[in-house]
């Protein structure tokens, strides 16, 4: 649903009702993980899909009946095995289920916001009840980093433990499910709470700016990566060479990545294939907690630089995180099907895949798992089973404060 964000907002604004159908389960293989959502508003517009073209009929009528008609939150589920699997089932052999739920703008103050946060691409996380109680089923809380929390599900000690969970699976970055058991104290009967989390669009950061940057930055920018180029010749780190870079830096690139707030989801691609820029800047980046990190060049230049590293004091362990040669083995010659090969090996990387050929027989889709247990360090579990940490907002209005 938050990845639609900008146009629910468009909805809420203008109070043209709408129903959401956002995928909560996914088994076998699917083309859809949970999160990802359809919408049907009053005027019959249709925003988004749950699984590439199988079902969405199915799913858009059923919408279209919940907008007419009975409007408490319903659930779906659509799969190979069912009887007309030709004609709305999931063709590609997994089993999808839909958590169906109307909304009334001007109604929900809290997803609004969220709705906001998301089209500003600020950290927020939605949690709705999709299994439980009919009486807590599709009521939602709001929660964001610093832990301030919008909405409820009836229960204050349900609530502060319900955002401890929606927080941690904030931390980790994939929307998924959270289950909270009776036998945790927490409510009379099992739950599962889906928590649809937006965060910020992962960093890119190319250093050197020569073609084959271009072509990678185009490349970044495509897969949604906030894309910087640095390079510390002014002549060659224009704008006008790299339209697709969200920023052009002309710095060092040691000195500048040292003044980065980074975290696991930032890829470093070194380009500069210069021992005297290479060293600082490699000895920096692998001790940083990034998610990858490559350098251009030969073999030979490969086994030079690590001797180089070495020297700087790099250990064995660290450099055994640099992808060196930087891309997976495409057979690419120009600029731009370099930059393929890099951006399939981050992929690949990102994603836990193998780089080899999908007609060898491995998994097309891979299940997205987003843990309950991603807590920040600090969070024990005694602060779980306490439920602290958690504070509301004075009002309904979010703090204006930038983060």
């Amino acid at each position: 649903m938050l990845e639609l964000a900008t146009e629910l907002l468009e909805r809420v604004r203008s109070r043209t009702p709408f129903v959401t159908a956002t995928v909560t389960r996914v088994e076998g293989s699917a083309p859809r993980q949970p999160g990802a959502s359809l919408v049907v508003d009053a005027d019959g517009a249709v925003l988004g899909n749950v699984s590439g073209g199988c079902v969405d009929s199915a799913v858009y009528q059923a919408c279209q009946e919940m907008l007419l008609g009975e409007r408490g939150p319903r659930t779906l589920r659509f799969g190979y095995t069912d009887d007309d699997a030709i004609g709305v089932g999931l063709t590609c052999g997994g089993t999808i289920e839909l958590f169906l739920r109307h909304h009334d703008p001007g109604a929900e103050p809290g997803l609004e916001a969220a709705y906001v946060d998301a089209a500003q691409d600020e950290p927020v996380a939605v949690a709705t009840v999709v299994r439980g109680p009919d009486t807590h089923l599709g009521r939602v809380i709001v929660v964001r980093p610093e832990r301030h929390l919008e909405g409820t599900l009836g229960d204050e000690r349900l609530d502060e433990v319900a955002a401890v969970h929606a927080t941690g699976v904030l931390h980790a970055g994939t929307s998924g499910t959270v289950d909270i058991g009776v036998a945790d104290g927490y409510c009379r009967q099992p739950m599962t709470l889906l928590v649809e989390c937006n965060t910020p669009a992962p960093r890119m950061l190319i250093f050197g700016a020569i073609d084959h940057a271009a072509a990678l930055a185009r490349l970044g920018a495509f897969l949604d990566y906030r894309v910087t180029v640095c390079d510390a010749r002014a002549t060659f780190a224009t704008p006008d060479r790299f339209r697709y870079a969200d920023e052009v830096v002309v710095d060092w690139p040691h000195r500048y990545l040292a003044a980065q707030r980074l975290d696991g989801n930032t890829v470093i691609c070194v380009l500069t294939h210069d021992p005297k820029v290479d060293v600082p800047l490699l000895t920096a980046a692998l001790r940083l907690p990034v998610s990858y990190v490559g350098a251009m060049g030969s073999r030979r230049t490969h086994e030079q630089r690590l001797v180089r590293l070495r020297e700087a004091g790099l250990t064995d362990r660290e450099l055994s995180r640099l992808h060196s040669p930087i891309g997976l083995d495409l057979g690419a010659r120009t600029p731009q099907e370099t930059a393929l090969s890099i951006a399939a090996e981050i992929v690949s990387h990102r994603h836990g895949g193998s780089g080899v050929p999908l007609r060898t027989g491995v998994p097309i889709h891979r299940r997205a798992v987003a843990s309950s247990a991603s807590f920040p360090p600090a969070w024990t579990a005694e602060h779980l089973a306490q439920g602290v940490g958690i504070t509301r907002p004075r009002s309904s209005s979010r703090s204006q404060e930038s983060r």
